[in-house]
């Protein structure tokens, strides 16, 4: 059973020894520094669009240069971001290859424990952090392409808790149908909005938008979903999160 989970980086970082993890500079066609690790621009690749699409780029690279054909298992985490396991990695323990096997005989995803909101719903909490009108024609794209999926992503809108950092491990069999439908939506969607004057923080739109559609396509399907915790190994800040937030939904 082959397992290869890429570990999406911008810059040059410490990372596991199990060689299940493979790092990937994403973004790499839009800097000169090259640090040694896979890139996301060889063969067919959206390097040039990491600032929008964020760790996408790095699903889209392995996606059509079939990168997990031969893996049974296949997985995307940050640099900073490890799902919690059994393997030791510094003081942190991660996500092991055995653990792999274990969930995977038992559920078809593994996914970051979800992130709950209490005070607003995901569309709520979409329309203070980001902007709406991007949410909308991402519902009008939803609806013209995949109507099917309509009452999946009104009940992952109308919900308080999120899976989020596009973070996942599933078998390989269910990638590519995801990774069709994920970015025939999100290049519809680039065609229709004007990121031209927004932030830094703000450009990463199809990143956003990819994680409330990961857990529209996951509630479609029905499939089993593990929630793990997820290891900052760099800490967070979770009351500043909080009040953040709570700016978001009211000052904004």
């Amino acid at each position: 059973m082959k397992v290869k989970i890429l570990v999406a980086t911008h810059k040059q970082y410490r990372f596991p020894k199990n060689e299940i993890y493979i790092p990937i500079q994403v973004g790499s066609i839009l800097h000169q520094n090259d640090f040694g690790y896979l890139g996301d621009d060889s063969g067919e690749s959206i390097s040039h669009k990491n600032d929008s699409f964020s760790e996408l780029s790095a699903l889209y690279w392995a996606w059509k240069n079939e990168y997990f054909k031969e893996s049974d298992f296949c997985g995307l985490v940050h640099y900073r971001r490890y799902f919690e396991g059994t393997e030791s990695f510094g003081k942190f323990r991660i996500l092991s290859e055995g653990d792999i096997m274990h969930y995977m005989s038992q559920y078809d995803v593994v996914v970051p424990r979800k992130r709950k909101y209490y005070i607003e719903t995901v569309r709520s909490h979409y329309d203070h952090a980001h902007y709406k009108k991007d949410l909308d024609t991402l519902e009008e794209v939803l609806r013209e392409y995949f109507p099917e999926y309509m009452p999946a992503f009104i009940a992952v809108m109308d919900q308080k808790s999120l899976y989020l950092y596009n973070m996942f491990v599933m078998k390989s069999k269910y990638y590519d149908d995801y990774c069709l439908w994920l970015f025939t939506i999100l290049f519809e969607v680039e065609k229709r909005v004007d990121i031209s004057a927004y932030d830094r923080y703000q450009k990463r739109i199809f990143g956003f938008l990819g994680e409330r559609l990961f857990n529209v396509w996951l509630l479609h399907h029905k499939l089993k979903v593990k929630e793990i915790k997820v290891k900052n190994i760099e800490g967070e800040n979770l009351i500043l999160k909080a009040v953040n937030m709570l700016k978001r939904k009211y000052i904004k």
